[in-house]
């Protein structure tokens, strides 16, 4: 789709498939080509001077700017909503890619404290030991509670629309009107969600994160993560709260990214200064499998939604299940906020409780025959898994309860699968105990 077409169609569908690939200009080539370069012939010595001093847009070396690393941003700024967005290596790397912008030694992020556990020891360990970045974790369901943890040197707010693998919901507009009125970025991870369910920006949502390894890419092959800006966030007015954006870059001849690139200075920056320094770029095969697989994401999301809520559903019921935590249920306190949110669906990760604790979930996770123990999650396969031993094992007894990860807890990922072959599989595992 060029980018004339695009203001004509906007169905989700059809930006799935088509916003960022036009047809090949050289070739004609109607699928994506997976351009494999490392570098990029310049037209001449002027065409060279100005990509290197950000006077004009282009590609020069893939660590930077990719034409199938591209496209792959440009669809996902598509389906956000946003101007612009930056692929990294993975979801990790597009939080450093972010933070790295925004943040100095001393200053502070005011985060959910409901985050996957890899998140939360990036927050609590690796920023602060490596960066000084500092961050305060709260219970994302008072919205006054981020409020509450502001300081003078809070920089952003960071929470994910659904949390990995609680289920939480969060109510992002109250939540975004408090980093509004504090003038700092609200960042919403949506990589539970995807934008087939919620487009975080329309609910005041300044910056988008993902891990494009999960439901974005499908099918289990592609690492990947991606940052999406909003182009909301006044950068110009605040520039002396963020001063990568708002002072003068010593590396770019002493340019100011926020005078010279307005709203998308952040986008500018990531490729210009965070690719580049950081080193956190994606491969371009990994690109070229995830816009495969977005393209039946408005398929696939539907799928794998029903099938949670009827996964969740028989569980409930269930003698030897505990309680189950699925914002599609009825019975969850976030049912309303996944009403809201979500288009009344509740997602396709979620945990729940086994009587008998640890050792009982262990059992029944040896037992699957279905469902796949790995420590991914959002492939078309289900997929099972303990968290307190092994994806949020590094944390503290103390931010396993604050998480609610405790030894009775099993997350699901839940693929798109005959329903009745899921049900089967987990009832078998379940007698067994």
């Amino acid at each position: 789709m060029t980018h004339e077409a695009a203001k004509h169609f906007k169905g989700f569908e059809t930006l799935a498939i088509h916003a960022g690939t036009p047809p090949d200009p050289v070739t004609g080539s109607r699928s994506m080509p997976v351009h494999f370069a490392t570098a990029f012939v310049f037209r001449d010595a002027s065409h060279a001077a100005d990509l290197f001093a950000l006077r004009e847009f282009g590609y020069s070396y893939s660590r930077l700017t990719n034409p199938t690393i591209n496209a792959l941003e440009e669809r996902l700024a598509a389906l956000e909503g946003g101007i612009g967005a930056t692929c990294a290596a993975s979801g990790h790397g597009a939080q450093l890619l972010v933070f790295s912008a925004l943040m100095r030694p001393g200053d502070h992020i005011v985060a959910s404290a409901r985050l996957y556990g890899g998140s939360v020891n990036q927050l609590k360990n690796v920023f602060p030991r490596t960066f000084g970045w500092q961050s305060t974790l709260v219970d994302p369901d008072d919205p006054e509670n981020f409020r509450r943890a502001i300081t003078e040197k809070t920089k952003a707010i960071f929470l994910e629309g659904m949390a990995n693998p609680s289920g939480v919901v969060v109510d992002i507009e109250p939540v975004a009107r408090i980093a509004e009125a504090h003038g700092i970025p609200l960042i919403v991870d949506n990589t539970l969600a995807t934008p087939a369910l919620c487009r975080p920006i329309e609910y005041g949502a300044h910056i988008v994160t993902h891990s494009t390894t999960k439901f974005l890419s499908a099918h289990g092959h592609a690492m990947g993560g991606a940052v999406v800006d909003g182009g909301k966030f006044d950068w110009a007015r605040h520039k002396d709260k963020f001063p990568a954006l708002g002072q003068p870059d010593p590396s770019y001849n002493g340019i100011v990214f926020a005078d010279a690139f307005g709203r998308a200075a952040l986008m500018v920056h990531n490729h210009a200064i965070g690719l580049r320094d950081l080193g956190v770029s994606q491969q371009p095969m990994n690109a070229f499998l995830t816009l495969q697989g977005i393209e039946t994401l408005a398929l696939r999301m539907p799928r794998h939604c029903e099938n949670a809520l009827a996964v969740a559903r028989h569980l409930e019921t269930h003698p030897k299940v505990k309680w189950v935590n699925y914002a599609g249920l009825p019975s969850s306190k976030y049912h309303a906020l996944a009403q809201k949110y979500l288009g009344g669906r509740g997602g396709a990760v979620f945990a729940f409780g086994i009587r008998g604790g640890q050792a009982k979930g262990e059992k029944i996770i040896s037992s699957m025959k279905l469902f796949s123990h790995v420590a991914n999650i959002g492939d078309t396969r289900s997929l099972i898994i303990h968290p307190a031993s092994t994806t949020h094992s590094q944390l503290s007894d103390e931010q396993k309860t604050a998480l609610g990860i405790g030894p009775e807890v099993i997350r699901l990922s839940i693929g798109i699968e005959n329903v009745d072959d899921l049900i089967a599989d987990l009832d078998q595992a379940l007698a067994l105990i």
